[in-house]
């Protein structure tokens, strides 16, 4: 059981929000390597395909082990007996969108996963039947979007989850018999409630409210009186709103556990006395916010916590877990994570991380403190010429440290200490959210890039989170202004220490980093030599105007945070550093993918920019994607845009790209909307640009 945080959840919710006509030149011929010249690449289903286990849970009682594994080529949930893991079978049986997550209910007989349709994000809460495999949707009808809330050992029979089919904007509160899949109204949302804090009785203790500054107001009430007023508890100021949060109750449910940033800058950890708010401060760090533990199954204390400045490091709150958390971390190189563990605490699954290879799964026995190797969860990396990921610290003009991570090729590494023996080609990789961060650990596209011959660049640029409050607050409506300085500041850098020379530079991102990738090509079109963007938003006004209507209750976050659409000059403020604005100055090839059922970033802020950017006869190439949202959940559209993607960074950076094949294309879904005569590599169009 691990701490989810409001900020992240808030990330989650918002990870989208995000001269002169030029003569188009044919791109050059891009390298492929045909295993002649390198024969080292790594094939791209392996880093981008479905792994072979992933997401390991051990049951509350102990008496099965579940994973994600595909079934017929979709990944799907797998139970096996703790001890015989050789009669795995598949307990779902979802054959297009792949199952991305799930989790056990506290009886031991029923799993529940989420599905959507092509990515609409219009959550379906389905519960599976272990015994059976029989799957029940217990939140049927269209247009509606279910959240899961709350599970409790105490009443295993019941789970709470919020739900907006009233009311598209505002989430319900149920109560949902598992057997029967009957639901009880908890909480008629009429109060504008942005969010729910549970206890272990399942009863909803508090509720969230934003007030129009962006403070965040937590509301309580009798939960055995139904009638009883909801009443004022608690104030968050603007400022410390994504960095303060209920994490839980204890399973008495007179103290519960939160991160606080009030009157300091890092986020700590704290119990707090529900009736007499008084605080005890548990663990701090200077460095960075403490948001993410580790909380008993059934006391629910938080025993332990993670610091993650550079890298991931554990540090104990309880002394008796003390112990284990030092023992774990001997099974092997790379961060040991608990994943999973028992009801009576007695066995944990155990993931051991590193940035060069694929996570390997232990089941940990408390008792005797000795681990048991599982399995791997992708064994096809073993054999490959992975590499390190560096994490670096990168001052801003105005000295605000960023922590960034490198990546770069074997034979531009000698000795592999993160400082490159040559100027390489360098992509610049720009995170979502913005209130997310770049983190240390294995990282698909940063493999994919050094071993094509470049060096990759993750950069948490001011507005990332996890580093104090400051520096999260400090990008507050700097979208396209200081924010992308920082990423400026990063090239510079990497000139400076001669990792790349300044025309071989690209820059590519999703969501937030698609928009920074659009900034990057429009507003400093003399920067970098292309852009990859992936559901990037292209107009700031039209992006606030066309959230989904469950973030409406959430606007004065996005106004005090982005810009205030709704007022002249702040819409002038947000145009202004809306790419689409600047979209006749690009100069540089660009390649755009968009999911087409994306309730984020809507596929009009890709058309527009397209269009605009054809009319000028810029290069740009455009990929839609039919089944998919806001990013590519199935890996068979992964695999297509990363194939497009190589080729294209080949033909304008000068790197390697494995041929990109029919039937690749052939199983994604994938759409050349635009530019198919850009994009190099294209089966039957030899190495060079496509014909047809």
């Amino acid at each position: 059981m691990r701490v989810a945080t409001w900020a992240a959840l808030f990330a989650v919710a918002v990870a989208a929000c995000a001269g002169g006509e030029v003569r188009p030149s044919v791109p050059g011929p891009a390298k492929v390597a045909d295993g002649k010249p390198r024969s080292d690449l790594i094939p791209r289903a392996v880093l981008f395909g479905n792994p072979e286990r992933t997401s390991v849970e051990i049951s509350p009682d102990g008496k099965y082990l579940s994973w994600l594994a595909p079934s017929d080529g979709v990944q799907n949930v797998w139970v096996a007996p703790a001890g015989e893991l050789d009669q795995a079978r598949p307990v779902t049986a979802d054959r297009t969108r792949p199952v991305s997550d799930y989790v056990w209910t506290f009886d031991g007989k029923h799993l529940l996963y989420r599905q959507d349709k092509a990515g609409d994000e219009n959550w379906h809460l389905y519960r599976v039947e272990v015994a059976t495999r029989r799957v029940t949707d217990l939140t049927p009808g269209e247009g509606a979007r279910a959240e899961l809330f709350a599970l409790s050992p105490k009443k295993p029979g019941t789970v709470v989850i919020g739900l907006n089919d009233r009311d598209p904007q505002l989430f319900d509160v149920y109560a949902v018999d598992l057997a029967s899949g009957e639901k009880r109204l908890l909480v008629r949302n009429e109060q504008g409630f942005v969010g729910y804090h549970v206890d272990r009785d399942l009863d909803v203790r508090y509720a969230e409210t934003m007030k129009p500054d962006g403070s965040r107001v937590l509301m309580a009430h009798d939960p055995s009186n139904p009638r009883a007023a909801w009443t004022e508890y608690d104030t968050i100021s603007p400022d410390d709103a994504l960095t303060t949060g209920i994490i839980g109750f204890d399973a008495t449910g007179r103290s519960y556990y939160t991160y606080d940033s009030r009157g300091r800058d890092t986020s700590a950890i704290f119990e707090v006395d529900a009736r007499s708010k008084h605080k005890t401060l548990l663990l701090e760090d200077a460095r960075v916010d403490l948001n993410d533990g580790l909380v008993h199954p059934s006391r629910g204390t938080v025993q332990a916590a993670l610091i993650n400045y550079d890298r991931p490091i554990w540090r104990a709150i309880d002394a008796t877990i003390a112990p284990d958390l030092d023992a774990i971390a001997r099974l092997g190189p790379g961060f040991p994570d608990v994943v999973s563990r028992t009801l009576d605490d007695r066995t944990w699954i155990v993931s051991l991380g590193t940035d060069a290879g694929a996570a390997r799964f232990y089941r940990w026995d408390r008792a005797t403190q000795k681990g048991e190797f599982l399995f791997s969860e992708q064994p096809a990396l073993d054999d490959q010429p992975l590499v390190p990921m560096h994490p670096i610290v990168i001052s801003a003009r105005d000295q605000l440290a960023m922590v960034s991570y490198l990546s770069l090729p074997r034979d531009a590494d000698a000795n592999a200490d993160g400082k490159a023996d040559r100027p390489l080609p360098l992509v610049l990789l720009v995170h979502g959210g913005p209130w997310g961060r770049d983190e240390w650990g294995f990282d698909p596209l940063h493999q994919l890039l050094a071993n094509r011959g470049y060096a990759a660049l993750s950069v948490n640029f001011r507005a990332s989170s996890g580093f104090g409050k400051a520096f999260l607050n400090a990008g507050n409506r700097q979208w396209g202004k200081k924010m992308h300085d920082d990423l400026l500041d990063a090239v510079a850098w990497a000139i400076a220490s001669h990792a790349t020379t300044r025309d071989r530079i690209c820059i590519m991102g999703g969501s937030y980093g698609g928009y920074a990738t659009l900034v990057g090509v429009a507003m400093t079109p003399d920067v970098f030599a292309c852009g990859l963007d992936m559901v990037g938003p292209s107009n700031l006004v039209t992006l606030l105007e066309t959230v989904p209507p469950y973030w409406l209750p959430m606007a004065s976050m996005f106004r005090a945070r982005v810009g205030d659409h709704t007022t002249p000059p702040g819409k002038q403020a947000l145009l202004d550093v809306s790419p689409l604005t600047h979209a006749a100055r690009i100069e540089k090839p660009l390649l755009i993918a968009q999911g087409a059922n994306d309730p984020r970033v809507k596929r009009a802020e890709s058309d527009r920019i397209v269009a605009v950017m054809r009319a000028h006869r810029i290069p740009v190439s455009y990929l839609v994607f039919p089944d998919e949202g806001h990013g590519l959940a199935r890996p068979e559209n992964n695999v297509a845009f990363v194939a497009i993607a190589e080729a294209f960074l080949s033909a304008h950076l000068g790197g390697w790209f494995q041929p990109i094949t029919d039937a690749e294309l052939r199983a994604s879904s994938m759409k050349i909307e635009a530019g198919r005569e850009w994009l190099p590599g294209l089966p039957g169009a030899g190495q060079g640009v496509s014909a047809r």
